[in-house]
């Protein structure tokens, strides 16, 4: 896990569906009570809920009476939608903190790294979702918006990991290094993704000698049944 504010982790691959139908991501709606559960997230709110345990969330809750603030800058809104999806990443709620940094997202503040953070930590929440592929364009999104942002960084290089591309896993890693030499994240996806670039690359010349050799064993049989005739 990161520190508060910035989200974090990595995550396993969603299950295929019955009949090899595209998956059901975690964290999702139920068909039949999605109407009250989207009552319960502030982004779809019709009127602020009474019925949240303040006592038991009182972040939650106070985030929640203040996003129905029209008042509020793009700035200050998109930082409460920063806060809630991190309040809904704690409780492992990642589908709900995935709505919620996009959410954020959507008020199009002027502030790069807001916009970083929000972007990475919806990276965190997808790879949660085992959404590599998404995880990773936030990130990329995350650094051009701020290049320097390691954890964009980090997330970027365990997608390019678990997405079996080596290479760049490597380069990102690479790159990050180049920020913090020490960072141990990075050192230690760097060696894993070293590791099985080597192997993966024996194994194509291991295809291509074999190749080559049933291509000469094919040629060297029809050969011989010219010589015959």
């Amino acid at each position: 896990a990161s520190r508060r504010g910035d989200g974090a982790g990595s995550g396993s691959m969603a299950e295929v569906g019955a009949g090899g139908a595209a998956p059901r991501y975690r964290g999702g709606l139920n068909e039949s009570t999605w109407e009250q559960e989207l009552e319960t997230i502030p982004m779809f709110m019709t009127r602020c809920p009474a019925e949240i345990d303040a006592a038991r969330q009182p972040e939650l809750a106070c985030l929640q009476s203040l996003l129905f603030d029209e008042e509020r800058s793009p700035e200050e809104l998109a930082r409460l939608y920063k806060n809630e999806g991190n309040e809904y990443f704690k409780e492992k709620d990642y589908g709900k903190a995935v709505l919620s940094y996009t959410e954020g997202l959507k008020k199009k503040c002027q502030d790069p790294e807001l916009g970083a953070v929000l972007l990475t930590n919806r990276a965190a929440a997808q790879a949660r979702l085992g959404n590599y592929r998404s995880a990773l364009n936030d990130a990329i999104q995350a650094r051009r918006l701020k290049p320097s942002h390691l954890k964009a960084i980090v997330r970027g290089a365990l997608c390019h990991l678990e997405l079996k591309n080596f290479s760049e896993a490597v380069e990102w890693c690479e790159e990050g290094l180049q920020i913090d030499p020490k960072e141990k994240k990075l050192l230690e996806v760097r060696a894993k993704a070293s590791k099985l670039k080597r192997i993966e690359e024996r194994d194509v010349r291991k295809a291509k000698v074999m190749e080559r050799k049933e291509q000469s064993r094919k040629e060297s049989l029809l050969a011989a049944i010219k010589v015959s005739k």
